[in-house]
């Protein structure tokens, strides 16, 4: 182990990060860590007699106090949120080298963390805007150059009606449609490579099998085999991220809904619109877990108290509050 102590940082953040790779995390996720991993340590090497570059800082001289001034400095001009992520990757970081017995120890524990915030779920807004939106995508568009409402309707219906997140969606193949008549499910890779099961319901069913129909009708019946990707682009191949992202920003257009859509949730908004429903047609925070793959029921809860929410300026907007308000000061008026 202690050959090993003299081993740059830079050096084993990308054996990390290679080993990382298997879990198969998408190349935002991966760049994110190499990005919290590579500024606290650039920070780090700051702060040592004499400084040194990253390349030439030895993993021995990230000691408990070096970590935290270090940390004490990356947090500085950044969110709780941000330094929250930070602290969760270097902690990662550190048991990856202790179980590789690179170190001793994991100095992260010594490292005060903010607590981060729940983000708060970002639903479609407007009562009836998923079924605007449905109903405008399930009508051929004639200015498109290749319209194919089929597709358009069934990825849009799995996030609203399985409430799968992109990389799930992607993750699909014919094959994850499962069951019986009636007791039809998904099943899907869940993020942190959690699988999970979501049924379905008839109606989404039948949006499947109408677009797998087309999708046959187009491409021919090889395409549609268990082991091909569910989603794919009007060529026929496989659907990419930033394929499926301009997919879903199309249809808010030509639905003409983009203003009800929360910056920065885009295609989010649509499986936080599936959690949010859940939760007002009284799922329980475990039941949401189940249903979304969270790894925690925090996580969950957020769509019960925004729900609870709701209800609540549902109550106050009801006009007898203004009546009792007025009884109220005729009273104090006497």
């Amino acid at each position: 182990m202690h050959d090993k102590q003299d081993e740059s940082v830079q050096h084993l953040i990308e054996e990390f990060l290679t080993a990382r790779a298997t879990r198969k995390p998408s190349p935002h996720t991966l760049e994110a860590y190499r990005r919290d991993l590579r500024t606290v340590a650039a920070l780090a090497g700051e702060l040592v007699t004499p400084p040194l570059p990253l390349d030439a800082l030895p993993v021995a001289a990230l000691t408990p106090r070096l970590m935290r001034a270090a940390f004490a400095r990356y947090a500085a001009p950044r969110a709780a949120a941000s330094v929250h992520r930070a602290w969760s990757t270097w902690n990662s970081f550190f048991s990856f080298l202790v179980a590789d017995g690179v170190v001793g120890g994991n100095p992260m524990p010594a490292v005060d963390r903010p607590r981060a915030p729940l983000p708060r779920p970002k639903p479609l807004r407007g009562p009836d805007t998923p079924e605007q939106l449905l109903t405008a995508v399930a009508r051929a568009d004639a200015r498109q150059r290749d319209p194919w409402p089929e597709r358009d309707v069934a990825v849009l219906a799995l996030a609203l009606c399985a409430g799968l997140r992109l990389s799930e969606l992607l993750a699909l193949r014919v094959g994850s449609l499962a069951g019986r008549p009636g007791e039809r499910r998904v099943d899907v890779a869940g993020k942190g490579g959690r699988p999970r099961v979501v049924p379905i319901e008839p109606e989404l069913d039948g949006v499947l099998v109408d677009y797998l129909d087309s999708r046959a009708r187009r491409f021919g019946a090889r395409t549609v085999r268990p082991d091909a990707p569910l989603l794919v682009d009007r060529r026929g191949e496989p659907l990419r991220r930033g394929g499926l992202q301009y997919l879903v920003e199309s249809c808010y257009r030509r639905a003409g809904i983009g203003d009800r859509v929360p910056p920065g949730a885009r295609l989010h908004a649509l499986r936080h619109t599936f959690a949010t429903r859940l939760a007002e047609d009284g799922a329980s925070a475990a039941e949401i877990m189940r249903l979304l793959g969270h790894a925690s029921l925090a996580s969950s809860q957020a769509y019960i108290e925004v729900t609870a929410g709701q209800q609540r300026d549902a109550v106050r907007a009801n006009r007898t509050n203004r009546v009792l308000a007025g009884l109220l000061r005729g009273v104090a008026a006497r």
